[in-house]
């Protein structure tokens, strides 16, 4: 059967983006559109529409490393700390509904609570251009995505640990030392939490800042850190589970 085709207004409405952003869209390739005559309306499969939403991390991650790309569909944006734990609530609310998630579903939420409001509470006051985190999540995939374009764990721990030099450093140090910053807020304490949660949890973490990336698993002794191929300036954060 094919997919249902629908215009570009209804689409829009769907992605919340504006019609003219999904002219452009379609004038670069970025989302095309089909048209039933030359120079006609612009219509967009529904199952396209559908594999662009649940794109997650592709969607994060070309928003997080592109300076110059602002716009992000509602349903994934998350403009202040608010709106953030409404969403979040949501994503606990349909997840307690899923068998595979019940048991771990506290320590989901705690965890995607944790890096979201790490974004919000390190950068408020000092993001760079736009402010707020991209957060969606797939439940069928058991994916969560979160990621902004702050400061980054580097310049957010320099404020306390000037010393440190690298991406790498600065990641390892957020996810395994505790560190007291200016009351009431203690910098990286919030992320050794989440590295102990996702060791001892059928979960997985993939989390970049900067140049710097690692990966934590359930059992994982050792964080893997690498070099990753291209830099942001805030931070990405993929949870599987």
């Amino acid at each position: 059967m094919e997919s249902k085709l629908i215009p570009i207004s209804e689409a829009a409405a769907r992605l919340g983006l504006s019609i003219d952003t999904l002219r452009r869209w379609d004038e670069s390739g970025k989302l095309r559109a089909t048209r039933k005559s030359p120079g006609g309306t612009r219509y967009y499969s529904e199952k396209n529409l559908d594999i662009f939403l649940h794109e997650l991390f592709k969607m994060a991650y070309e928003w997080a490393t592109n300076s110059e790309s602002t716009e992000i569909p509602s349903p994934f944006y998350s403009p202040d700390s608010s709106i953030f734990q409404a969403r979040l609530i949501k994503m606990q609310n349909l997840l307690a509904n899923m068998p595979s998630a019940t048991n771990i579903l506290s320590l989901l939420v705690a965890i995607t609570g944790e890096i979201g409001n790490n974004s919000f509470d390190h950068n408020i006051g000092n993001w760079p251009d736009k402010a707020g985190i991209f957060y969606g999540y797939d439940a069928n995939k058991g994916e969560i995505v979160l990621a902004d374009r702050g400061l980054g764990i580097l310049k957010t721990l320099q404020r306390v640990r000037p010393e440190l030099n690298s991406h790498k450093d600065a990641l390892r140090v957020a996810f395994t030392e505790m560190i007291s910053g200016r009351a009431p807020e203690e910098r990286g304490n919030g992320l050794k939490f989440v590295r102990k949660v996702i060791t001892e949890n059928p979960i997985n973490l993939q989390f970049q800042s900067g140049d710097a990336e690692l990966i934590i698993s359930k059992e994982s002794s050792d964080l893997d850190i690498t070099k990753s191929k291209q830099s942001l300036r805030g931070c990405i954060a993929l949870i599987k589970f």
